[in-house]
């Protein structure tokens, strides 16, 4: 019994002494962690999901008879995995506190990328007792000689944030870090770590613990917190609907209506969607309010560590009223003074929304606040679609990753750059896993010789002949440049290589791509960390800048900007266009927003939710088709060229497509042959993957994301420190390689791998055909409008965006307003 034991006792007295108690949720954590229970805590934010796992092995800890401290490297309890750095830095502050407080002498230390090298040196001598790190630096542990001895004492493996880790290939890493412990402890007649899972926001819960913990033998359960978070979810509206473009911008119009909530609150976080955009708003607030200059911040991935470091820590006093941000701060990250969220344009997700307005009011009574600003008038209706979701509690599933080859190569490489492995041991390893357990044997011994000899193409290669078996039988890399190189690059996240950008006269600011940078030229003024920049030179894969005396200048863009809308936040977005005609909607966004339905109906029509919308419009531009699954817009993107590729065939003729979240668009010269009986034949599920073959260049999109693969496996060389190789010479060896599989090994894993991701992750293969299901048995309604309708109009301003700078953008919105007013108000 918990009661009775007598590091419960002891945990119980500290609480009472802070007037705290525990949650019964934390109690049932500790007890089944005591009985030896595998597990995962699902509890909303803020309710302390953090010590029903790190004070259950103190407990345990306090039960047992007091031995010496050891000095040795398997001092190491607990292995606290977190997806990020800030997260890493906040959990080891309130370890640390809370081992003071206990009187407790084990030591706390973090690993990631931002740990010093003597750091390292210091933990390699002797492990602390609790260690916070990040999926690719356990890795980097694994990659060690003598790691199994680091591990010898372990007694748990905590996965914090778990969802955010679940659906990539980090997770990926965490479940082979995981295996292959587990499995050295085995060896060694050593009892197995317990492995636990952290998360607030997730739909497949129970799948979720079948992928960290996959042995159904052993006893696993899922602790959830009976109680329920109180969030506030307001959305800011304009003075009157004409002042909110139809799309087209950034919501930067709107900047004045944050000045009031941030002075009514201690701390407010801004969320943007990326990182040019938090830039952008940054430079937009001290504008509209100069008095913020010294109290806002800009934090994102790209900024130099020191400056997000002054920022947390700021965060932490209440020194700032108001950050803007990123994802970087999406995560866990107890902020204490913060008690207002804005979230700036749709989240795009119903669980992301969830996650960013829990990082206000984070402690279990208090109201986590969190205000919507629109981007444009539609981002209207998915606000009160993301309220409903939220209070029905329609989150989003992740998808876990399965027979990521390049991982596993990498993997494999990483052991034998360590202390080597044996194949058999290591398969059965790797078979035990959620992400490989239907992994073949031909496909692991391809794996095998593919890192031992270059496999059936590359063999004439020495340098592809990485690994080999050592005179004890296990397979080993004993070139130390191999294994260097390989340390190097260990992880999957693979982006355009990163330039440093640094002041002539010495000071280190932050980062942005190679393909942002090579656009400008010199006397070129761009900003970065809320800093306003002019271009001095590109020298040594470092961009050397100086102070612009511009009032403006143009944001850096990073890849990876745009986010698809969830199907689950689809789905309730079709639901809400159901309800938008309903005149005084209890629904404020959707009362507001009633003019421009009822301009939508009067024009074209507003589409119910068992009806897919077709608008056919004119112009002297050409014939535009325009289309509203509401699917996001990857899935827009695929269905577009369906649906162009199957017009094609009535009639020879070409397209443009541009899509959104919501639509998209086919643009022709000549008229667009379409009726009822055409529109169910070219959205018909029939024939699907082959049709998709066939309307797309699968074999460049297989190509490109092959860059990635081929980085992550090791094939090429992402260059060393400071020294990174160009991402068009990294595109083109990539594309190299990926030319002589297609031509001599075509059943390379590799390559397989990259057709599969692009079908799969990058086409949504599997939502695109539940969506010409929902299709099929729904009514599809064809209009005609005279111009661009309110639906329409975003769709054709993205397709503007990629060729128009802001300014020419914005006065060609302006214009197309009006001229589409004109129409509604002569009909």
């Amino acid at each position: 019994m918990l009661s009775n034991h007598p590091g419960y006792k002891k945990i119980k007295s500290w609480l009472r002494s802070a007037k705290r108690k525990p949650f019964p949720f934390q109690e049932r954590a500790w007890e089944k962690y005591l009985q030896g229970f595998n597990g995962l805590v699902n509890a909303p934010t803020g309710f302390g999901k953090t010590f029903s796992l790190f004070l259950a092995p103190l407990i345990e800890s306090f039960g047992l008879k007091e031995l010496p401290r050891q000095t040795s490297k398997n001092r190491l309890k607990l292995i606290w995995i977190t997806p990020l750095r800030a997260l890493g830095k906040d959990i080891g502050r309130a370890m640390i506190e809370s081992l003071l407080e206990l009187e407790m002498n084990w030591e706390v230390g973090i690993r990631n990328g931002d740990t010093t090298t003597a750091e390292k040196a210091r933990q390699k001598r002797s492990m602390p007792e609790i260690l916070i790190i990040t999926p690719e630096s356990m890795h980097l542990l694994l990659a060690q000689k003598g790691s199994s001895e680091i591990f010898e004492g372990l007694q748990c493996i905590v996965a914090d944030e778990w969802h955010e880790l679940l659906g990539s290939k980090r997770g990926v890493l965490v479940e082979l870090a995981i295996s292959r412990i587990n499995g050295m402890k085995r060896k060694l007649n050593l009892p197995e770590a317990r492995v636990w899972g952290i998360s607030a926001t997730i739909g497949n819960i129970e799948q979720a613990l079948e992928v960290l913990v996959p042995d159904p033998k052993k006893p696993r359960t899922i602790v959830r917190a009976e109680l329920e978070k109180k969030i506030e979810i307001h959305s800011i509206l304009p003075d009157n609907l004409e002042t909110l473009p139809w799309a087209g911008h950034l919501g930067l119009n709107m900047a004045e209506k944050l000045v009031p909530i941030i002075n009514k609150s201690r701390t407010t976080l801004i969320f943007t969607n990326t990182r040019g955009q938090a830039e952008m708003w940054y430079q937009r607030m001290l504008q509209v309010d100069p008095d913020l200059a010294g109290l806002l911040a800009v934090h994102h991935g790209s900024i130099d560590n020191e400056l997000r470091g002054w920022i947390e820590d700021a965060l932490h006093s209440g020194a700032l009223k108001a950050v803007i941000c990123t994802s970087s701060l999406d995560l866990g990250v107890d902020f204490k003074p913060v008690d207002t969220v804005v979230q700036v344009g749709s989240p795009k997700g119903v669980a992301r929304f969830l996650q960013r307005a829990g990082r206000s009011g984070h402690s279990p009574f208090e109201t986590s606040v969190i205000y919507f600003m629109p981007t444009h008038a539609l981002e209207l209706v998915e606000a009160a679609a993301i309220k409903e979701a939220a209070r029905n509690q329609n989150i989003e599933p992740r998808e876990p990753v399965i027979l990521s080859f390049d991982t596993l190569t990498q993997y494999l490489v990483t052991l034998a750059v360590g202390d080597g492995f044996d194949d058999a041991e290591t398969f059965a390893e790797v078979q035990g896993t959620h992400a490989f357990r239907d992994i073949l044997p031909e496909e692991w011994n391809w794996i095998m010789q593919f890192i031992t000899s270059g496999g059936d193409t590359l063999g004439a290669y020495e340098e592809f002949k990485k690994v080999i078996r050592d005179t004890d039988g296990r397979w080993k890399v004993t070139s130390r440049m191999t294994a260097m190189r390989h340390r190097l690059h260990i992880g999957t996240i693979v982006s355009d290589a990163m330039l440093k950008v640094k002041f002539i006269s010495g000071g280190y600011i932050g980062m942005v791509e190679e393909t942002f940078i090579s656009k400008l030229k010199p006397g070129d003024s761009f900003t970065l960390a809320g800093r306003i920049l002019e271009l001095a030179q590109v020298k040594d894969m470092t961009v050397l800048v100086r102070r612009s005396k511009k009032k403006k200048a143009i944001s850096p863009s990073w890849n990876g900007g745009r986010l698809p809308l969830s199907s689950n936040l689809g789905s309730v977005l079709r639901k809400k266009y159901n309800e938008a005609l309903q005149e005084n909607h209890p629904d404020p966004e959707l009362r507001f927003i009633y003019p421009l339905f009822l301009r939508q109906q009067r024009t074209s029509h507003v589409p119910k939710n068992d009806e897919l919308l077709i608008e056919l419009i004119s112009n002297k531009e050409g014939f535009h088709l325009f289309a509203y699954p509401f699917e996001g817009r990857l899935v827009h993107e695929v269905l577009a060229a369906l649906v162009a590729f199957r017009l094609s065939r009535l009639l020879p003729i070409s397209f443009s497509i541009a899509m959104n979240d919501y639509g998209f668009e086919l643009l022709s010269d000549q008229e667009i042959p379409f009726d009822e009986g055409i529109a169910y034949d070219v959205f018909s599920p029939k024939n699907l993957s082959e049709d998709i073959t066939l309307s797309i260049n699968s074999t460049e999109m297989a190509r490109r994301k092959f860059r990635d693969i081929a980085c992550i496996s090791g094939l090429v060389f992402q260059g060393y420190p400071g020294k990174h190789v160009a991402n068009r010479h990294l595109q083109s060896s990539a594309g190299l390689f990926f030319n002589v599989f297609a031509d001599y090994d075509k059943h390379n894993l590799l390559l397989r791998q990259a057709y599969d991701e692009v079908f799969y992750d990058q086409l949504e293969e599997p939502r695109l055909a539940a969506a010409l299901h929902r299709i099929q048995d729904s009514r599809i309604v064809i209009t005609e409008p005279q111009s661009f309708t309110p639906l329409s109009f975003p769709i054709k301003v993205d397709s503007l965006r990629e060729n128009m700078s802001s300014e020419e953008l914005e006065q060609r919105v302006v214009r197309m307003t009006a001229e589409a007013q004109k129409e509604d108000e002569w009909k």
